[in-house]
């Protein structure tokens, strides 16, 4: 008996040192796992890191590329229409002229190449090759306003030489960010910032041609970026209200701000107004006002 009870009580106690060593064995995987899984997920972080950096240096050497055809372009046809100019003592025979409209003709190709390198802007080279001036136009839902012209020095380092931007524009501020480095990039951003101008100052304009019996411009600045109009409550005897719309964004033509004043406190809580308010944030300024005339709610 005294037998059968010690083999017992070493079964389980083998049976409970197996079970031990299992557990062990099952929580060194499980940190295994764990580490593994950190490993990955740093792993990943990496890869994810390295793809950015790489997509940047892709943009990079991408600009770079296109600034340099370009510049080898303008050089290239300067160099060939000096040569058929200075050919045979530049006699304007018939071959010198064939050779000269032909030039012409090559130059003009590659000038519109370079157009579409640069992304679509209007180029013409400056300077015998070494420059050449951009033109950036402006439009406002679907009409041409005004275009802009910027001239650049290519011969080593991009150089902004001449330009008619509104020097309320903050020209030299983008051109630090990435004129040398992001050429598109560059011409876009200022782009935006133009045609959010334009875009601005032409619903001003349409304010004062068309809703000029309704709204009143009481204040607005060069840059358009805060503009205060006033129009008539009629359900208010004609009370005046006060629509101030303010842009934090320049490049955008679409206000980021909109406060509605009175002399009655409780109007701008209203739900018409409150409704007005979202319109005007979303639509501009001369079409939102435009529409309220229409419902009755300005004079």
């Amino acid at each position: 008996m005294e037998d059968a009870r010690e083999c017992l009580r070493d079964g389980v106690l083998n049976h409970l040192n197996v079970l031990e060593i299992e557990a062990l064995e099952l929580s060194r995987q499980q940190q295994l796992c764990l580490q593994q899984q950190s490993r990955v997920d740093d792993l990943r972080i990496m890869v994810d890191k390295l793809r950015a950096q790489k997509d940047q240096l892709k943009a990079r050497a991408k600009t770079t590329m296109s600034l340099q055809q370009l510049k080898a372009v303008v050089h290239q046809r300067n160099e060939e229409f000096n040569d058929d100019i200075s050919e045979e003592g530049c006699s304007m025979t018939a071959k010198s002229q064939l050779s000269f409209l032909m030039a012409r003709k090559t130059q003009v190709k590659d000038l519109l190449q370079a157009h579409h390198l640069i992304g679509g802007y209007d180029v013409t080279e400056t300077c015998r090759g070494k420059g050449v001036c951009i033109s950036i136009a402006t439009a406002f839902e679907g009409f041409y306003l005004e275009t802009y012209n910027l001239e650049l020095d290519v011969s080593r380092a991009i150089q902004i030489c001449r330009h008619n931007i509104p020097p309320f524009i903050p020209l030299e501020k983008l051109a630090q960010v990435n004129l040398q480095t992001d050429l598109m990039g560059f011409l876009s951003t200022l782009s935006h910032h133009l045609n959010g101008f334009a875009g601005r100052r032409q619903q001003i304009r349409l304010i004062q041609e068309v809703l000029r019996d309704s709204v009143e411009v009481m204040e607005s600045n060069v840059l358009f970026n805060t503009i205060v109009l006033m129009c008539a409550d009629p359900e208010e005897n004609g009370r005046a209200v006060l629509c101030t719309l303010e842009y934090s964004d320049l490049s955008r033509y679409l206000p980021t701000k909109v406060t509605i004043e009175s002399e009655d406190k409780a109007l701008p809580s209203t739900p018409q107004w409150k409704e007005s308010q979202s319109l005007l944030l979303q639509t501009p300024a001369h079409t939102a006002l435009k529409a309220l005339k229409m419902k009755g709610q300005i004079a």
